[in-house]
Formats: structure tokens, C-alpha cells, sequence
């Protein structure tokens, strides 16, 4: 007997070394995988004076492009081979999930399994393409106009340039978006959430040690910084609870007799998140608000018209009009991506057709109205808690 509980104990410790090496690969790929990211995000793009697009930026900093700076990790202020970060893979991926929801040829190709979801990769991809062909361009029609003091942006102007941009922009997206895959599949977690969280805190230790400066040299108070640290902590407590929350619905199934014995009769519940859609809306928004602030903001450096320069401004960040147009879209957005990822009557259809119902709810139209009703109160909470989060920094 002991002999069979050594071996035992053996394969167990086996076991759990394969997995403990396993674990260590996929981590080390992970970091493998991010390294070379960074890496990339100093790759410059030829032919541009990167010294013009940082002066560039550090006019325009407090505007959108600004933000999206800081989500490809300081590479569009360095004008580097990643400047467009992954950012088109993730618009192209919303867009086509939004479309599944509105075109019924889609929406059928997403239920028939892996087959399906390969072709809306393939579909993705394309769009992937298609929208960083459209950034790669209007950056580089931007920075062919760009003078600073440096002088101009662009080296040797031209059709040769504007080509080899589109192409080196067009093809970091696409590196981006296969090691997005490569980490998803051999590393760990969801390779563009780790891709974008790389990128934004990178910019996290030169913020503290310019927060740290400003301290010793006197220019910020002591209590100030406290109070500083004391609120971010707050907001991260808050956004984990929030993301935490649900709303339970319970739900009973009956009892049924087969032969000598019953079976059923169980309740359980089904979860419902305060925020259903997740990062989706406040991606999708920065998305779209960025296309007419990089635009503005290019031809307002290029020395463009009056009009351009005015939505620029507008568009910056803590400005009225940005505050309520991206909030307007986040509100927009969480409401439709909740009606995309959550079909109260076919959740209704499935719940009555394996025999459950929620107690005091009839089966059928009522239990979906009743799912409707629920999910609409939620998606306002999700809604407004994602504007608080996103517009917090604007105060």
C-alpha cells in the first residue's frame, strides 16, 4: 500500500511540476512578447525628424493626441514603426461585432461555431487594414505639412514617402495584431488588453518620478501628494467594486419524477454585471473622436485653417465640448454593445425551452421584458460609472 501511495504522490508532484513549467513558459513568453513591443515603440519611421513631431505633441499634449500617445506608449511622439499601436484592430474588431448585431448574414455566421468565428477573423483583419491604411495616410499627409522650429517634420517629402509610411505604419498594426494572437494563444491573459497595458504604464514610472521632483523640489506639498495618492487608491477600490458588481436573478427549475425518483426542483441565478460592456464604449469613443482631432491637430500645426485649428481646440482635453461629446458617445455605446452581447428574448427563449422561470414571472415575453427592464437600469449605472471614470482626469 505504500508503495502504490508513493506512486502516487509521484504523479501527483509530476503533475504539478508540468504545470508549474508549463505556467513559466507562457510567462516568459508573455514578457518576451511585451519586450519586443517595447522595443518597437523606438523603431522610427524613416524619413521623419522625430524631434518636430515631440515638439509637435508637447504644443498639442493637453488634446486627444495626447491620450492616444499615452495608449501606444509614448510611440506616436517618437514617430516610431508602432505609432498606430494596435488601436485599428480594436476599432475593426467592435465595428464588426456591431455589424453582427445588424446584418442578419453575419449574425448567422457567428452560430455556426469555429467556422464562423475564423471567417470574422478574416473579416476583421480586413477592416484592420483598411483603417490603418485611412490613419497611416492622414498621418502622413499631416507630417509632410508639420514645421516646427526644428524645422520640418519630414526629411525628403514625396510620394515615396508618403508610401513607405503607410506601409511601415500599416505593417506595425498588423506585427501588433498577430503578437496579440501569439500571446493569447502561448502566453497568458488576452494579448491586446496586455499590449495596451503595457503601453500605458510605461508612461507610469516617469509619472511618479515627475510627481516625486515636484514634491522634493517644493513645487507640490506634501499633503498634496498624500491627498493625491489617497484618491487614486479610491478610484482603483471603486472600479473594482463597480466591475465586480452584479445583479442576481434567481432562477427556479421545477421538479420532475422519473420513475422512483425526482429530479429538478434546484435555483440558481443568473448574474448580471453593472457594466455588461466593459471597455468598449470609452475605446470605441477615443476611436472616433480621434479622427477629426488628429486631422485638426495636424493641419493646425501644418499652419491650416482657422476652422481646423478651432475643433482642435475644442476637442482638447477638459473642454466642454470634448467632455460632452465623449460622454455622449460612452452613454451611446454602452447602451447598444449591451443590446449586442445580451438578447434579453433569446436568453427568455433559452431559460423557458430547458424548463426554468424566474419566480413570480410568467415564462416567455414577460420574463424577457423583465430582462429588458432589469438590464436597461444596469446599463445606465455601467453607463454613467464608465463617464466618471473616463472624464475623472478631465477635472
Amino acid at each position: 500500500m505504500a508503495s502504490a501511495a508513493e506512486q502516487l504522490a509521484a504523479s501527483m508532484n509530476l503533475g504539478l511540476l508540468s504545470k508549474a513549467t508549463e505556467l513559466k513558459k507562457r510567462i516568459w513568453f508573455t514578457l518576451g512578447a511585451l519586450l519586443v513591443y517595447r522595443v518597437g515603440t523606438y523603431i522610427p519611421v524613416p524619413g521623419v525628424d522625430a524631434s518636430v513631431m515631440g515638439e509637435m505633441l508637447a504644443q498639442h499634449g493637453g488634446g486627444i493626441l495626447g491620450m492616444f500617445d499615452m495608449f501606444s506608449g509614448g510611440a506616436l511622439g517618437r514617430m516610431t514603426v508602432f505609432a498606430l499601436n494596435i488601436m485599428p484592430y480594436i476599432s475593426a474588431s467592435i465595428i464588426i461585432q456591431l455589424m453582427t448585431a445588424a446584418i442578419p448574414s453575419l449574425e448567422t455566421l457567428k452560430k455556426e461555431g469555429e467556422s464562423g468565428r475564423k471567417k470574422l477573423n478574416q473579416y476583421t483583419r480586413y477592416l484592420t487594414v483598411l483603417i490603418a491604411m485611412v490613419q497611416s495616410y492622414g498621418i502622413a499627409i499631416g507630417l509632410e505639412g508639420m514645421r516646427g522650429s526644428f524645422g520640418a517634420a519630414v526629411i525628403d517629402p514625396g510620394p515615396f514617402f508618403i508610401i513607405s509610411s503607410v506601409v511601415t505604419l500599416v505593417g506595425g498594426t498588423m506585427f501588433l495584431m498577430w503578437l496579440g494572437e501569439q500571446i493569447t494563444a502561448r502566453g497568458i491573459g488576452n494579448g491586446t488588453s496586455l499590449i495596451i497595458f503595457a503601453g500605458i504604464v510605461a508612461n507610469v514610472p516617469h509619472a511618479l518620478a515627475t510627481l516625486l521632483e515636484l514634491g522634493r523640489t517644493g513645487a507640490l506639498s506634501p499633503i498634496f501628494i498624500l491627498i493625491f495618492l489617497v484618491i487614486a487608491v479610491a478610484v482603483v477600490a471603486f472600479i473594482v467594486f463597480m466591475e465586480r458588481a452584479q445583479r442576481r436573478i434567481v432562477i427556479q427549475y421545477p421538479k420532475r419524477q422519473v420513475g422512483q425518483r425526482m429530479f429538478g426542483g434546484d435555483s440558481t441565478h443568473m448574474p448580471l454585471k453593472i457594466n455588461t460592456s466593459g471597455v468598449i464604449p470609452p475605446i470605441f469613443a477615443s476611436s472616433i473622436l480621434l479622427v477629426p482631432a488628429t486631422i485638426a491637430g495636424f493641419s493646425g500645426g501644418a499652419g491650416g485653417s482657422g476652422i481646423l485649428q478651432t475643433i482642435g481646440a475644442a476637442l482638447a482635453h477638459g473642454e466642454p465640448l470634448y467632455m460632452v461629446t465623449y460622454a455622449a458617445m460612452i452613454i451611446f455605446f454602452s447602451y447598444f454593445y449591451t443590446a449586442v452581447v445580451f438578447n434579453p428574448e433569446e436568453t427568455a427563449d433559452n431559460l423557458k425551452k430547458y424548463g426554468g422561470f424566474v419566480p413570480g414571472i410568467r415564462p416567455g415575453r414577460s420574463t424577457a421584458d423583465y430582462f429588458d427592464h432589469i438590464l436597461t437600469r444596469l446599463t445606465t449605472v455601467g453607463a454613467l460609472y464608465l463617464c466618471v471614470v473616463c472624464l475623472l482626469p478631465e477635472v
